[in-house]
């Protein structure tokens, strides 16, 4: 991912038109007559109700990008999850045709919030504080969880790849941290090294309760998880189970504790 595209000159190469084009397949999802009334596979929602969370995510990062921040949540799953139900309260669009402009709207959005401030400069996000740049990663990376979400609801192909995961890198290594269960890491000490089909890779150490992340492996890991990239992402977010994703070849593991693999997963909650 060396290299920089024309957003002020920080944006990791290839972000922002990863952020146009998943922004762009989404509403075209929805715009080739989309049934908003039919159940998304594993949630609650149905198509309508996740296009619209969709469209109003993404006008909140936009404004977070743009300098005016927002409350939602406090972080913790529960609580965002609380206040994604509160927002789709209070907003009734459910039709296909303006939640895909919206959401394409609001994409730009942010890019144009990148052009008129400094990319590297921090803002306060539902998950933390992190660089516009890196917020820019979090907007891809739920674009593309929901998107896929929308693409299986409609039997239509989703629009994750290699490429599109690599760039959601900068910000599940920063929130990983954030999000790790601390009655599954509590007295657990290892260091992990996760390296992506293609290679892109990082490192991630326990001890004593606290988890670092990092973009180098660490020395003598316990335990090597090598992954096929989609499969990583749609673990992270909670699309995609561990046994299948074996049985399917694509993951395999090597180290002195390979047994530490299959607890991997589980020490991390999607938020």
């Amino acid at each position: 991912m060396a290299g920089q595209e024309d957003v002020r000159g920080a944006l990791p190469q290839g972000l922002g038109t990863a952020i146009r084009e998943t922004a762009d397949e989404i509403a075209a999802l929805l715009r080739r007559g989309a049934d908003m009334e039919r159940a998304v596979p594993g949630s609650e929602w149905n198509v309508g109700e996740a296009a619209a969370h969709l469209a109003q995510a993404n006008e909140l990062m936009a404004e977070i990008a743009a300098g005016r921040p927002r409350g939602h949540g406090d972080g913790t799953p529960g609580s965002l999850a609380a206040a994604n139900e509160r927002a789709l309260a209070e907003f009734d669009e459910r039709a296909a045709g303006p939640l895909a402009a919206m959401i394409v709207a609001q994409a730009d959005a942010y890019l144009k919030a990148l052009e008129e401030g400094a990319t590297d400069e921090t803002v306060v996000t539902p998950l933390g504080t992190m660089s516009r740049g890196v917020l820019g990663s979090y907007l891809l990376t739920h674009m593309l969880g929901h998107g896929y979400d929308l693409a299986r609801a409609l039997g239509r192909p989703h629009m994750i790849d290699r490429a599109r995961v690599e760039l959601t890198l900068p910000f599940m290594t920063m929130v990983m941290p954030r999000v790790t269960d601390p009655v599954r890491t509590s007295g657990l000490t290892a260091r992990y090294a996760v390296r992506l089909w293609g290679g892109a890779r990082f490192g991630v150490t326990l001890s004593g309760g606290e988890v670092s992340v990092t973009s180098q492996l660490p020395p003598r890991p316990d335990c090597t998880i090598f992954i096929e990239p989609v499969t990583f992402l749609l673990m992270a977010l909670g699309r995609c189970d561990q046994v299948s994703a074996i049985a399917r070849g694509r993951i395999l593991v090597w180290g002195r504790k390979p047994w530490l693999a299959p607890r991997f997963p589980g020490l991390f909650t999607a938020p």
